[in-house]
Protein backbone atom coordinates (compact mmCIF):
# COMPACT_ATOMS: atom_id res chain seq x y z
CA UNK A 1 0.00 0.00 0.00
CA UNK A 2 1.03 3.39 -0.61
CA UNK A 3 2.12 5.64 2.06
CA UNK A 4 0.78 9.01 2.65
CA UNK A 5 3.81 10.64 4.97
CA UNK A 6 2.46 13.80 6.64
CA UNK A 7 4.96 13.44 9.17
CA UNK A 8 6.10 16.75 10.77
CA UNK A 9 10.11 15.83 10.26
CA UNK A 10 12.26 14.17 9.47
CA UNK A 11 9.67 14.40 6.73
CA UNK A 12 9.11 13.27 3.69
CA UNK A 13 11.64 13.72 0.29
CA UNK A 14 11.32 13.29 -3.09
CA UNK A 15 10.96 9.14 -4.12
CA UNK A 16 13.56 10.11 -7.19
CA UNK A 17 16.10 11.38 -4.64
CA UNK A 18 15.64 8.68 -2.20
CA UNK A 19 16.93 6.34 -5.23
CA UNK A 20 19.92 8.55 -6.22
CA UNK A 21 20.71 8.59 -2.31
CA UNK A 22 20.50 5.07 -1.96
CA UNK A 23 22.31 4.72 -4.89
CA UNK A 24 25.38 6.86 -3.71
CA UNK A 25 25.68 4.59 -0.48
CA UNK A 26 26.75 1.54 -2.21
CA UNK A 27 28.34 3.22 -5.28
CA UNK A 28 28.98 7.07 -5.67
CA UNK A 29 30.24 8.99 -9.02
CA UNK A 30 30.91 5.43 -10.40
CA UNK A 31 33.96 4.83 -8.02
CA UNK A 32 32.60 1.67 -6.23
CA UNK A 33 33.09 3.38 -3.14
CA UNK A 34 30.02 4.63 -0.78
CA UNK A 35 29.52 8.11 -0.74
CA UNK A 36 29.94 8.17 3.16
CA UNK A 37 33.52 6.55 2.88
CA UNK A 38 35.36 8.81 0.70
CA UNK A 39 37.43 11.41 1.99
CA UNK A 40 35.27 14.92 2.06
CA UNK A 41 38.32 16.87 0.76
CA UNK A 42 38.44 14.73 -2.48
CA UNK A 43 37.11 16.16 -5.50
CA UNK A 44 34.05 14.16 -5.87
CA UNK A 45 32.80 15.79 -2.61
CA UNK A 46 33.68 18.87 -2.76
CA UNK A 47 31.86 19.10 -5.91
CA UNK A 48 28.97 18.07 -4.26
CA UNK A 49 29.11 21.03 -1.56
CA UNK A 50 29.53 23.38 -4.48
CA UNK A 51 26.43 22.27 -6.70
CA UNK A 52 24.63 22.39 -3.24
CA UNK A 53 25.43 26.03 -2.39
CA UNK A 54 25.26 27.03 -6.07
CA UNK A 55 21.73 25.97 -6.34
CA UNK A 56 20.72 27.65 -2.73
CA UNK A 57 21.94 30.76 -4.47
CA UNK A 58 20.57 30.15 -7.34
CA UNK A 59 16.92 28.61 -5.83
CA UNK A 60 16.74 31.93 -3.37
CA UNK A 61 18.08 34.11 -5.60
CA UNK A 62 20.51 34.95 -2.67
CA UNK A 63 22.53 38.46 -3.48
CA UNK A 64 26.21 39.20 -3.74
CA UNK A 65 27.71 40.04 0.18
CA UNK A 66 25.93 37.15 1.38
CA UNK A 67 27.42 33.72 2.25
CA UNK A 68 26.09 30.48 2.25
CA UNK A 69 27.15 27.62 4.70
CA UNK A 70 26.50 23.80 5.71
CA UNK A 71 26.97 23.60 9.42
CA UNK A 72 26.00 20.78 11.73
CA UNK A 73 23.92 20.97 15.51
CA UNK A 74 20.14 21.80 13.94
CA UNK A 75 18.39 25.50 14.57
CA UNK A 76 19.04 24.65 17.95
CA UNK A 77 22.91 25.42 17.94
CA UNK A 78 22.03 28.10 16.02
CA UNK A 79 20.02 29.66 18.54
CA UNK A 80 23.20 29.81 20.39
CA UNK A 81 25.14 31.02 17.68
CA UNK A 82 22.85 33.96 16.68
CA UNK A 83 23.66 35.96 20.06
CA UNK A 84 26.92 34.79 20.02
CA UNK A 85 27.92 36.78 16.58
CA UNK A 86 25.54 39.30 16.64
CA UNK A 87 24.90 40.66 20.03
CA UNK A 88 27.41 43.44 21.04
CA UNK A 89 28.81 43.17 24.56
CA UNK A 90 26.96 44.58 26.89
CA UNK A 91 23.93 44.74 23.66
CA UNK A 92 20.36 43.35 23.45
CA UNK A 93 17.90 41.60 21.33
CA UNK A 94 14.91 41.65 20.54
CA UNK A 95 12.57 38.16 19.92
CA UNK A 96 8.51 37.65 18.48
CA UNK A 97 7.82 35.03 20.59
CA UNK A 98 5.07 32.64 18.15
CA UNK A 99 5.84 29.35 19.61
CA UNK A 100 7.94 26.40 21.00
CA UNK A 101 11.15 26.74 19.16
CA UNK A 102 10.80 30.86 19.26
CA UNK A 103 10.67 30.70 22.91
CA UNK A 104 13.82 28.14 23.24
CA UNK A 105 15.69 30.62 20.88
CA UNK A 106 14.97 33.38 23.40
CA UNK A 107 16.07 31.59 26.30
CA UNK A 108 19.74 31.28 24.64
CA UNK A 109 19.86 35.19 24.05
CA UNK A 110 19.05 35.94 27.51
CA UNK A 111 22.70 33.70 28.63
CA UNK A 112 24.37 36.91 26.71
CA UNK A 113 22.20 40.00 27.15
CA UNK A 114 19.26 41.53 28.04
CA UNK A 115 16.70 39.93 25.18
CA UNK A 116 13.32 42.00 24.78
CA UNK A 117 10.32 40.10 23.87
CA UNK A 118 8.66 42.42 21.42
CA UNK A 119 5.44 40.53 21.01
CA UNK A 120 4.12 37.11 21.92
CA UNK A 121 1.00 34.98 21.65
CA UNK A 122 1.94 32.55 23.99
CA UNK A 123 -1.69 33.64 26.00
CA UNK A 124 -3.38 31.86 23.43
CA UNK A 125 -1.73 28.62 23.03
CA UNK A 126 0.79 30.77 20.31
CA UNK A 127 -2.56 29.93 17.91
CA UNK A 128 -1.38 33.70 16.16
CA UNK A 129 1.35 35.83 14.98
CA UNK A 130 1.54 38.95 16.67
CA UNK A 131 1.36 41.94 14.62
CA UNK A 132 1.83 45.52 14.95
CA UNK A 133 5.16 45.19 17.23
CA UNK A 134 7.80 47.40 17.98
CA UNK A 135 11.35 46.53 17.75
CA UNK A 136 13.61 48.84 19.94
CA UNK A 137 16.43 50.34 17.84
CA UNK A 138 18.88 49.29 20.24
CA UNK A 139 18.30 46.17 19.52
CA UNK A 140 21.57 44.35 18.23
CA UNK A 141 19.04 42.03 15.99
CA UNK A 142 15.36 40.94 15.63
CA UNK A 143 14.62 37.38 15.76
CA UNK A 144 11.52 35.60 15.00
CA UNK A 145 10.65 32.40 13.35
CA UNK A 146 8.50 32.06 9.82
CA UNK A 147 6.73 28.71 10.54
CA UNK A 148 5.48 27.29 13.47
CA UNK A 149 5.16 23.15 13.30
CA UNK A 150 3.77 22.58 16.62
CA UNK A 151 1.15 25.52 16.34
CA UNK A 152 0.65 25.51 12.82
CA UNK A 153 0.73 29.48 12.08
CA UNK A 154 3.19 30.96 9.47
CA UNK A 155 3.90 34.89 9.09
CA UNK A 156 3.05 36.04 5.74
CA UNK A 157 3.77 38.84 5.84
CA UNK A 158 7.54 39.70 7.44
CA UNK A 159 7.65 43.18 9.84
CA UNK A 160 10.75 43.81 9.42
CA UNK A 161 13.12 45.74 12.19
CA UNK A 162 14.62 49.41 10.60
CA UNK A 163 17.60 49.53 13.04
CA UNK A 164 18.50 45.80 13.65
CA UNK A 165 19.71 42.78 11.69
CA UNK A 166 16.91 40.41 11.01
CA UNK A 167 17.35 36.90 11.75
CA UNK A 168 14.72 34.43 10.68
CA UNK A 169 14.57 30.50 11.51
CA UNK A 170 12.88 29.19 8.58
CA UNK A 171 14.01 25.67 9.52
CA UNK A 172 10.12 24.50 8.66
CA UNK A 173 8.83 26.59 5.19
CA UNK A 174 12.45 27.14 3.61
CA UNK A 175 12.20 26.41 -0.26
CA UNK A 176 8.54 26.54 0.07
CA UNK A 177 7.96 30.25 -0.76
CA UNK A 178 9.73 32.96 -2.58
CA UNK A 179 11.35 35.31 0.01
CA UNK A 180 13.63 38.10 -0.24
CA UNK A 181 16.62 37.12 1.17
CA UNK A 182 18.13 40.72 0.67
CA UNK A 183 15.32 41.78 3.47
CA UNK A 184 17.08 39.75 6.31
CA UNK A 185 20.49 39.55 7.47
CA UNK A 186 20.66 35.79 8.69
CA UNK A 187 18.26 33.20 8.19
CA UNK A 188 18.69 29.67 9.16
CA UNK A 189 16.99 26.35 8.60
CA UNK A 190 17.40 22.80 9.49
CA UNK A 191 17.32 20.62 6.65
CA UNK A 192 15.14 18.11 7.86
CA UNK A 193 11.69 19.80 6.47
CA UNK A 194 12.22 20.63 3.23
CA UNK A 195 16.05 19.88 2.46
CA UNK A 196 17.11 16.29 3.62
CA UNK A 197 17.74 14.02 6.27
CA UNK A 198 18.31 15.66 9.82
CA UNK A 199 21.93 16.43 9.73
CA UNK A 200 23.49 19.69 8.92
CA UNK A 201 22.06 23.29 8.51
CA UNK A 202 21.62 25.98 5.83
CA UNK A 203 22.92 28.93 6.79
CA UNK A 204 22.58 32.58 4.71
CA UNK A 205 24.00 35.12 6.60
CA UNK A 206 25.10 38.67 5.04
CA UNK A 207 29.12 39.12 5.65
CA UNK A 208 29.00 42.49 6.55
CA UNK A 209 27.25 42.29 9.98
CA UNK A 210 29.49 39.87 11.29
CA UNK A 211 32.51 41.09 13.79
CA UNK A 212 31.42 44.02 15.78
CA UNK A 213 30.25 42.16 18.43
CA UNK A 214 33.27 43.11 20.58
CA UNK A 215 33.33 39.64 22.41
CA UNK A 216 35.37 36.95 22.14
CA UNK A 217 33.71 33.78 20.18
CA UNK A 218 34.79 30.51 20.11
CA UNK A 219 36.49 29.05 17.02
CA UNK A 220 33.35 26.70 15.90
CA UNK A 221 30.74 28.81 16.69
CA UNK A 222 32.06 32.02 14.50
CA UNK A 223 30.46 31.93 11.55
CA UNK A 224 33.52 33.36 9.80
CA UNK A 225 35.42 30.21 10.37
CA UNK A 226 33.21 28.27 8.65
CA UNK A 227 32.95 31.24 5.92
CA UNK A 228 37.03 31.00 5.42
CA UNK A 229 36.72 27.12 5.76
CA UNK A 230 34.06 27.47 2.91
CA UNK A 231 31.98 24.93 5.50
CA UNK A 232 34.84 22.35 5.64
CA UNK A 233 36.16 23.83 8.55
CA UNK A 234 35.59 20.36 9.93
CA UNK A 235 34.24 17.34 8.23
CA UNK A 236 30.72 18.03 7.02
CA UNK A 237 27.66 15.92 7.29
CA UNK A 238 28.28 14.51 3.48
CA UNK A 239 24.74 12.37 3.38
CA UNK A 240 22.21 14.82 4.50
CA UNK A 241 24.66 17.83 2.39
CA UNK A 242 24.23 15.21 -0.86
CA UNK A 243 20.69 14.35 -0.07
CA UNK A 244 19.62 18.07 0.26
CA UNK A 245 21.73 19.03 -3.08
CA UNK A 246 19.89 16.54 -4.52
CA UNK A 247 16.79 17.68 -3.41
CA UNK A 248 17.51 21.19 -4.28
CA UNK A 249 18.16 20.10 -7.84
CA UNK A 250 14.59 18.16 -8.02
CA UNK A 251 13.41 21.12 -6.83
CA UNK A 252 15.30 23.32 -9.76
CA UNK A 253 13.75 20.40 -12.45
CA UNK A 254 10.52 21.12 -11.56
CA UNK A 255 10.32 24.57 -11.96
CA UNK A 256 11.59 25.88 -9.00
CA UNK A 257 10.21 27.82 -5.79
CA UNK A 258 7.81 29.26 -7.97
CA UNK A 259 6.26 25.99 -9.07
CA UNK A 260 6.37 24.59 -5.64
CA UNK A 261 4.42 27.63 -4.30
CA UNK A 262 1.91 27.43 -6.56
CA UNK A 263 1.65 23.55 -5.49
CA UNK A 264 1.91 24.05 -1.76
CA UNK A 265 -0.84 26.41 -1.75
CA UNK A 266 -3.25 24.47 -3.66
CA UNK A 267 -2.50 21.58 -0.66
CA UNK A 268 -3.51 23.97 1.84
CA UNK A 269 -6.08 25.09 0.04
CA UNK A 270 -7.59 21.73 0.03
CA UNK A 271 -6.82 20.71 3.35
CA UNK A 272 -8.46 23.80 5.00
CA UNK A 273 -11.13 24.10 3.16
CA UNK A 274 -12.41 20.79 4.10
CA UNK A 275 -11.67 21.49 7.72
CA UNK A 276 -13.81 24.70 7.31
CA UNK A 277 -16.62 23.04 5.23
CA UNK A 278 -16.72 19.67 7.58
CA UNK A 279 -18.27 20.11 10.73
CA UNK A 280 -16.91 17.04 12.29
CA UNK A 281 -13.11 18.91 11.99
CA UNK A 282 -12.19 22.73 13.41
CA UNK A 283 -8.92 24.42 12.83
CA UNK A 284 -7.04 25.64 15.88
CA UNK A 285 -4.91 28.34 14.49
CA UNK A 286 -6.37 32.05 13.36
CA UNK A 287 -7.52 31.25 9.76
CA UNK A 288 -5.47 35.08 9.03
CA UNK A 289 -1.99 32.80 10.05
CA UNK A 290 -2.38 29.36 9.30
CA UNK A 291 0.79 27.92 8.08
CA UNK A 292 0.79 26.56 4.72
CA UNK A 293 3.04 23.70 5.62
CA UNK A 294 1.33 22.38 8.97
CA UNK A 295 -2.20 22.18 9.27
CA UNK A 296 -3.52 21.96 12.90
CA UNK A 297 -7.16 20.82 13.20
CA UNK A 298 -9.26 18.83 16.05
CA UNK A 299 -12.37 16.73 15.68
CA UNK A 300 -15.72 18.69 17.00
CA UNK A 301 -17.03 15.67 18.50
CA UNK A 302 -13.88 13.16 20.30
CA UNK A 303 -16.72 10.43 19.93
CA UNK A 304 -15.62 9.79 16.33
CA UNK A 305 -11.96 9.63 17.09
CA UNK A 306 -11.34 5.94 17.15
CA UNK A 307 -13.63 6.09 13.39
CA UNK A 308 -11.69 8.70 12.09
CA UNK A 309 -8.15 7.36 13.15
CA UNK A 310 -8.84 4.05 11.59
CA UNK A 311 -10.09 5.33 8.32
CA UNK A 312 -6.81 7.85 7.60
CA UNK A 313 -4.76 4.68 9.08
CA UNK A 314 -6.56 2.61 6.34
CA UNK A 315 -5.97 4.91 3.96
CA UNK A 316 -2.13 4.37 4.18
CA UNK A 317 -1.60 8.28 5.85
CA UNK A 318 1.29 8.31 7.94
CA UNK A 319 2.44 11.18 10.43
CA UNK A 320 -0.90 12.48 11.38
CA UNK A 321 -1.45 12.75 15.23
CA UNK A 322 -1.08 16.06 16.62
CA UNK A 323 1.74 17.52 18.89
CA UNK A 324 0.92 17.19 22.72
CA UNK A 325 0.99 20.52 23.20
CA UNK A 326 -2.22 21.67 20.68
CA UNK A 327 -3.99 17.47 20.25
CA UNK A 328 -5.56 16.52 17.57
CA UNK A 329 -4.06 16.23 14.16
CA UNK A 330 -1.30 17.86 12.01
CA UNK A 331 -0.82 17.37 8.69
CA UNK A 332 2.06 18.41 7.25
CA UNK A 333 2.57 19.58 4.06
CA UNK A 334 6.41 20.23 2.82
CA UNK A 335 7.26 19.96 -0.48
CA UNK A 336 7.91 16.33 -1.35
CA UNK A 337 4.48 15.30 -0.25
CA UNK A 338 1.61 15.38 -3.88
CA UNK A 339 -1.37 16.89 -4.09
CA UNK A 340 -2.91 13.41 -4.33
CA UNK A 341 -1.55 12.09 -0.60
CA UNK A 342 -3.95 15.96 0.52
CA UNK A 343 -6.77 14.71 -1.62
CA UNK A 344 -6.66 11.07 0.11
CA UNK A 345 -6.53 12.47 3.84
CA UNK A 346 -9.77 15.00 2.55
CA UNK A 347 -11.49 12.03 1.36
CA UNK A 348 -11.44 9.95 4.67
CA UNK A 349 -12.66 13.46 6.33
CA UNK A 350 -15.38 13.07 4.55
CA UNK A 351 -16.21 9.62 4.89
CA UNK A 352 -16.24 9.68 8.65
CA UNK A 353 -19.29 12.77 7.88
CA UNK A 354 -20.97 10.63 5.55
CA UNK A 355 -20.51 7.29 7.97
Amino acid sequence: MKKHNFSAGPCILPQSVLQQASDAIKNFDDLNLSLIEISHRSKNFVAVMDEAIALVKELLSVPTGYSVLFLQGGASLEFLMVPFNLMKEGGKSAYLETGAWAKKARKESEQFGETLVVGSSANKNFNFIPKGYDVPAEADYFHFTSNNTIFGTQIKNFELAKNSFNVCDMSSDIFSRKINVADFDLIYAGAQKNMGPAGTTLVIVKDEVLGHTGRHIPTMLDYRTHIKKESMFNTPPVFPIYVSMLTLRWLKENGGVTWVEGINQQKADLLYNEIDRNPLFEGTAAVEDRSNMNATFVLTDESKKEAFDALWKAAGVNGLNGHRDVGGYRASMYNALPLESVQVLVDAMQQLENN
